[in-house]
């Protein structure tokens, strides 16, 4: 089958091939799914850079846990019917070497999620990583109906997702984006009131929230904690899924007598039936609201140095795909 693939780390452009690889057979409890779609990820990026002197784990990769497409194979243990069912992947590439940039990929079944007949594959393959993230960070600590959820960088993958997730949730949202011009392009669905970081960040905040907001989705943990303390209620959750800086320093005291929590989400590593939930949720939301992703950036597989390129290097208005030829 073609794949894209890499077998050392470095540069996009330097790195990654097109080319005829094995195709893979479903073992026990897996499922083998003919891809339409490959959803591209920061992660995987990071992985391909190897970030944080991350080695190779494996001697060959195929890049991306993110697709959609549909089961061509079953594997013993589980139901023949599944063939034939359209289906968006998660976790193709999470502790296995061959992820969704290719013609098929092979998963354990609960990771091939039915597709709604009214959901594209380009939304299916936009899902997962940052969709299941988001459920984490905003769900990890209980319900949020009645409550109100701050979401940064909400015209993000896993912000916009996070927000939309919330007020499905029942909670009243405020999103962030870094600048005035931005609060403009974040749709009405997304989030009940957007602030820009820019102008008066923290006055906003507290005119929607004036005894704090109960949970913060963060995505620049180290840019933004000061602000987060202004506007934490008591008993706040700040749920953290990146940071600009590794080692961030925090504003101890004000956190300690607020009783803040600190929720930490490595997304590889959430527990099975968080990210089972989070796959119901999602598929249930994308049922519900075509627009759930509202903009997706396509590339052909072999142009996947350029869509790396682009969520390395550039601005991508949305989220990032490869469409896979059968």
């Amino acid at each position: 089958m073609r794949a894209a693939f890499y077998d050392r780390q470095g540069p996009a452009t330097e790195v990654l091939q097109i080319g005829e690889i094995a195709e893979s057979e479903p073992g026990d409890g897996e499922v083998r799914v003919r891809l339409t779609r490959s959803g591209v990820n920061p992660g995987d990026v990071k992985k391909r850079q190897a970030w944080l002197d991350s080695p190779m784990a494996f001697d060959r990769v195929v890049p991306h846990s993110d697709g959609a497409g549909v089961i061509d194979a079953t594997g013993p243990g589980v139901d023949p019917a599944r063939v034939g069912t359209r289906v968006w992947t998660y976790g193709a590439q999470s502790y296995r070497p061959l992820g969704t940039a290719a013609q098929s990929t092979v998963v354990p079944s609960d990771l091939a999620v039915d597709l709604p007949p009214a959901v594209s594959d380009s939304v299916g393959a936009s899902l997962g990583i940052p969709g299941i993230t988001g459920h984490r960070a905003v769900f990890a600590d209980g319900p949020v109906e009645g409550k109100t959820v701050l979401v940064h960088g909400v015209l993000g993958a896993v912000g916009s997702l996070a927000a939309q997730l919330a007020r499905r949730g029942g909670a009243t949202v405020v999103g962030t984006v870094r600048r005035d011009t931005d609060i403009a392009r974040v749709p009405a669905s997304v989030a009940d009131y957007v602030v820009s970081l820019e102008s008066d960040a923290v006055e906003r905040i507290r005119a929607v929230a004036p005894d704090g907001v109960d949970r913060i989705i963060e995505v620049a943990f180290s840019a933004n904690i000061e602000l987060d303390t202004e506007v934490v209620a008591n008993n706040a959750v700040i749920a953290v899924y990146g940071s600009p800086e590794a080692r961030p320093t925090l504003p101890l005291w004000p956190l300690l007598f607020a009783n803040v929590s600190i929720r930490l989400l490595g997304s590889d590593d959430f527990p099975p039936e968080a990210k089972l939930a989070a796959a119901r949720d999602l598929t249930a939301a994308a049922a519900e609201n075509s627009d759930l992703v509202p903009v997706i950036d396509e590339f052909p597989l072999d142009e996947i140095a350029a869509a790396h390129d682009l969520v390395e290097h550039g601005r991508p208005t949305g989220r990032v795909v490869l469409t896979i030829d059968a």
